[in-house]
């Protein structure tokens, strides 16, 4: 049996190569060159796309005693990732381009070259576990045994036959053991840092970044009150995201945070912390994976941030792969452009890109 390892130069992924050795595959590394950009070098360098990753990938391949090699795809995350991560933003969403990356890049792009390649599965070193429903031969993806690393979330978008060509092998390990592993093996990157969420901004401003990128500035404007009072002026609305509190410069008798982006108008709308929770939510391009589309309302848990705990909710599947939320309690800053992700426990039901938060009527 034939594996294509995506590696990063991390030790997530230098141990699911180990490990899918140590099951006597015949293992090949595969690092993809995604984001070059001369003018960003400095930065970048901190960066999961940096040539000491690709350096580090390389070394841990030899080590291992497996092939590897570079292929570039540059060109292919500039348009699927990148200019969509612009224009969101431009229109006043909140992209989180990892799912993207995932989706476009690794998940269709790098399995697509294993399969070329005669490979028989493409490995990563996500923390997300694969099972299969042998009752209905549907594949279902779980979260992983680490809850801390758990990484389902970003994973939403596979399709039953990506999942079916997929392996995850440390969906059942806790990250401090991968990393004895990799020192128990001699890998060079055992103690590595862990890399930046957002490969091509890891200084974390967005601001200079489509500034750079576009080539063009975003002007100042008006920050305005719930009643549509100019209070303050803005930075440019690109800026700033929902549920923002700092960097505001309005002096205020309470905390006042970002509750809305009008982009035509160029305005922020700012208040207080309780105007930011929403009761409900409409998500498109929702990806049903580990059971179909349900014909009827449904009970889940929803997850409308990365890092953020499931909350209990009642799901209506609407026409053209959407579907409403409704949240027994109201969530804080549900924000159009991230994703909302459903569970059954630890089973991944699906999940799609939020669209519009708030109040909605049938």
């Amino acid at each position: 049996m034939r594996a294509m390892i995506a590696m990063s130069g991390g030790v997530d992924s230098s141990v699911a190569a180990l490990l899918m050795k140590q099951r006597d595959y015949d293992c090949t590394g595969v690092t993809m060159r995604l984001y070059r950009d001369p003018g960003m070098a400095p930065v970048c360098q901190k960066s999961c796309c940096s040539d000491e990753d690709e350096e580090d990938a390389a070394f841990v391949c030899s080590q291992l005693g497996i092939p590897f090699e570079s292929q570039c795809y540059s060109r292919l995350f500039e348009k699927a990732v990148i200019q969509d991560f612009i224009q969101e933003y431009e229109n006043g969403r909140t992209p989180n381009p990892c799912i993207a990356c995932n989706r476009y890049m690794k998940f269709e792009a790098l399995m697509d070259f294993a399969s070329q390649e005669g490979c028989d599965t493409l490995v990563t070193g996500h923390y997300a576990r694969i099972t299969r429903n042998e009752k209905s031969g549907r594949w279902q993806l779980r979260k992983a045994l680490d809850s801390s690393k758990d990484q389902s979330y970003v994973l939403y978008m596979l399709t039953q036959e990506q999942l079916s060509r997929l392996t995850l092998p440390l969906g059942d390990y806790r990250k401090e053991d991968v990393r004895i592993l990799a020192e128990k093996a001699g890998l060079v990157n055992a103690r590595k840092h862990e890399s930046q969420d957002i490969c091509f901004i890891p200084d974390g401003d967005y601001g200079a970044f489509l500034e750079h990128w576009t080539g063009h500035s975003y002007p100042d404007g008006e920050i305005l009150d719930l009643e549509g009072h100019a209070v303050g002026q803005h930075r440019g609305a690109i800026r700033y995201t929902i549920g923002q509190r700092r960097g505001l410069g309005i002096a205020a008798e309470q905390p006042l945070y970002v509750v809305a982006k009008d982009m035509a108008r160029n305005t922020l709308t700012v208040g207080p912390e309780n105007a930011l929770y929403s009761h409900e939510l409409i998500a498109s391009d929702f990806n049903w994976l580990s059971v179909p589309r349900p014909d009827v309302s449904i009970r889940a848990m929803a997850r409308t941030r990365y890092r953020q705990a499931e909350k209990p909710a009642t799901v209506q599947p609407l026409e053209d792969s959407r579907v409403r939320v409704v949240f027994d309690q109201p969530q804080r800053a549900v924000t159009p452009g991230q994703a909302v992700v459903l569970y059954d426990g630890d089973l991944v039901l699906g999940g799609g890109t939020i669209d519009s938060a708030g109040e909605f009527t049938s």
